[in-house]
């Protein structure tokens, strides 16, 4: 690389940074472009991207974010995955590294907390925002729901009753 396309992968990376919720660092422990070319398709799959850069130009990117603290996770043949979504990297990066042996969850950041292995665990424990966003529609929607049955039972007990005076006169 020469000096301007370093100068571009670092703005390139600054922006991602400034964009992202969760930053997850990966050491590659000898995957192959197979098994690259999965993991990739399923960080796509997830919303997350899986980048490998030079350690040395992602300390540059990281300056002026809330990732500074990432940089001291940044040590050896290191990947980092990231997404918008604070759960989707991390969930992505932890059902892979459960595949194989060799990708090595480092730890991560949300936002300006740095995590370690176990924190990045942790975090992809949790649910998805999709997840989260559905139980709260559900738990708004479920009132609307249950006024709506409370409203129009007396309706549909009334007219039980009038069938069943009717029905009573017609016999």
């Amino acid at each position: 690389m020469d000096r301007t396309q370093k100068a571009d992968a670092v703005a390139q990376l600054n922006g991602v940074f400034k964009e992202v919720g969760v930053v997850v660092v990966t050491r590659n422990l000898g995957l192959t472009v197979a098994q690259s070319t999965v993991l990739r398709a399923k960080m796509r799959e997830a919303g997350a991207s899986y980048q490998v850069a030079k350690n040395r130009l992602v300390r540059l990117a990281v300056q002026d974010t809330d990732y500074v603290g990432v940089d001291e996770l940044l040590t050896g043949p290191t990947a980092l995955a990231y997404s918008v979504d604070p759960v989707a990297a991390a969930k992505a990066a932890i059902d892979f590294a459960k595949t194989t042996d060799k990708l090595e969850i480092v730890g991560g950041s949300l936002g300006s907390r740095v995590l370690d292995a176990e924190g990045v665990k942790a975090l992809a424990a949790m649910p998805s925002l999709d997840e989260l966003r559905g139980k709260i529609v559900g738990l708004i929607v479920a009132p609307a729901t249950k006024i709506a049955q409370l409203t129009t039972a007396p309706a549909a007990k009334l007219a039980r009753v009038f069938a069943a005076y009717g029905d009573k006169e017609a016999a």
